[in-house]
């Protein structure tokens, strides 16, 4: 085959035309080198242009961390703590389900009966992190990192070799958030607050803390979701980030590009990689300082009974949307049903903060102090209401309870019930503290009653929003309610009052 040969002037020719080719192309991109400069959005509402890394430090197109690094790294503690952990001595080896010992006969119970209930104590070592919030020495760390502790020792990032000993000033098992205090004779590098509310997912976020015990490890990632649920509490709404946490970073603080804790590191999922939790430090402010003050917490109680809007509830409701909590009681006496609250409301603001489901409004009551007189807005009949709530202290209260007996008639059977009225002798009986409403003495299986969650033992205290205070009225407003789409059952089930919304076109 014979070879093709390019003259000089053909190459000339090409290497002009790529030239044209390739500026082209970068004119009608807008590639320049001052373009190649990364915006990002910092914390606020103002967004700046960060210039491309002239350093080596830095991988090209992201920012460098080093400066907030170094910054930030003083105001978080190590923490070690010494617990005193009690095992019993002398119980009988457990095999596996399914497998038996070879030396079972060795180990039986009476072999063991000297030994059973002798106790034998050892000391047990954690590792954790905290952040200093006062120059007086006040620090933040999680419960479960101080919990039982015999000692603490608190180790500061500038001075590694010298230990102070800590005191616990307050605990809340319930948000797992602990206030600790050292004397170290001089003013403290304090970390500063944030606003958990305004931090957006997929914004830059920074840990520090002492994982394994290797204080002072700086990880980065973005806030991958908020309002996580994950079981560890009452007042779960965490942070989900892709920073890397692991053992012995719980309690140190999760900070936002502008150097402010967000949210206080608490709990990993074990064998996942990139996932962590953070509490939003929203939720600690105030649980902070009444540790400070009191050592303790003192909740806000409304004494209201909520749940949530299912699609089928907001038709019944005529609502565009399932937004809100919607209160199915209020208890006698405490300040919901003070300040005008009723059964049906539907509670869409508390204190200024939007209720947007009933999860949010437990936690929006808690974080009043009792005492405060708070705005609530409610949604009632389609219209806006705005009442005034004094928020009081939760305590333990009796719900009514129900049993048994009795018969009746055709509408219920076609809902696939029998309702008996509860009696006075039924009331006292089982301490009922009124007779309102008819009690589900039976539940055909399969029945529209079943389909809906009805059960047997339930007080039926209203049909599409009526009260049904006898067995007439109940049947007089389930016969209008049938031949509708949707019916709306307010029920009394042990301890909680709740709406059931069951979808009944199909059975008209």
């Amino acid at each position: 085959m014979k070879k093709r040969s390019y003259g000089v002037k053909t190459i000339v020719v090409v290497a002009l035309v790529s030239a044209f080719v390739a500026f082209a192309i970068s004119a009608g991109l807008d590639i320049t080198s001052e373009s190649m400069a990364q915006d990002f959005w910092k914390e606020g509402t103002t967004r700046q242009r960060v210039e491309s890394p002239k350093t080596s430090s830095a991988i090209e197109g992201l920012p460098s961390f080093a400066g907030l690094a170094k910054e930030l790294r003083p105001s978080v503690v190590n923490i070690s703590t010494t617990q005193v952990v009690k095992n019993r001595r002398g119980r009988r080896p457990q095999m596996p389900r399914g497998f038996k010992s070879p030396f079972d006969e060795f180990f039986s119970d009476d072999f063991f009966k000297p030994f059973n209930g002798q106790e034998r104590q050892r000391e047990r070592h954690n590792l954790g992190s905290g952040f200093i919030i006062n120059k007086e020495g006040y620090i933040i760390t999680n419960n479960h990192v101080v919990e039982n502790a015999t000692e603490i020792i608190v180790t500061l990032f500038k001075d590694k070799k010298k230990e102070y000993k800590a005191e616990i000033i307050g605990r809340d098992s319930n948000l797992d958030i602990a206030l600790i205090k050292i004397e170290a004779g001089g003013d403290l590098p304090v970390a500063a607050f944030g606003d958990s509310d305004k931090i957006e997912i997929g914004q830059w976020v920074m840990a520090i803390g002492n994982p394994f015990g290797l204080g002072g490890t700086v990880t980065v990632g973005i806030l991958s979701q908020k309002g996580r649920v994950i079981g560890a509490g009452p007042y779960d709404n965490f942070l989900q980030t892709d920073a890397s946490i692991n053992p012995g970073n719980s309690g140190g603080p999760l900070f936002n590009l502008d150097g402010e804790v967000v949210g206080v590191n608490t709990a990993i999922i074990a064998g996942g990689q990139g996932i962590g939790f953070a509490i939003p430090i929203n939720m600690v402010k105030e649980i902070a300082l009444q540790l400070k003050d009191k050592g303790k917490v003192t909740r806000g109680w409304i004494g209201v009974t909520i749940q949530e809007i299912t699609p089928e509830i907001a038709r019944s409701f005529d609502l565009k949307d399932s937004a809100g909590a919607l209160v199915s009681s209020t208890m006698p006496g405490d300040p919901a049903e003070e300040a005008g609250i009723k059964a049906g409301d539907i509670i869409t603001e508390f204190g200024g903060k939007a209720i947007k489901t009933s999860r949010d409004l437990p936690m929006a009551v808690a974080a009043v102090r009792p005492g405060k007189k708070t705005k609530v807005v409610v949604l009632r009949d389609g219209r806006k209401k705005t009442l005034f709530i004094k928020v009081g202290t939760k305590v333990n209260k009796d719900d009514d309870i129900a049993s048994v007996p009795e018969k009746t008639g055709s509408s219920a059977a076609k809902l696939g019930v029998v309702v008996t009225k509860i009696t006075p002798q039924f009331a006292e009986r089982f301490a009922l503290k009124d007779q309102g409403g008819v009690l589900v003495t039976s539940v055909d299986e399969g029945s529209i009653a079943a389909r809906g969650g009805v059960q047997r033992g339930d007080i039926i205290k209203e049909v599409n929003r009526k009260d049904t205070e006898s067995v007439k009225a109940f049947n007089a407003e389930l016969g209008k309610a049938l031949k509708k789409d949707v019916l709306l059952l307010l029920i009394k089930r042990g301890r909680t009052v709740l709406y059931l919304a069951i979808d009944i076109s199909k059975d008209n």
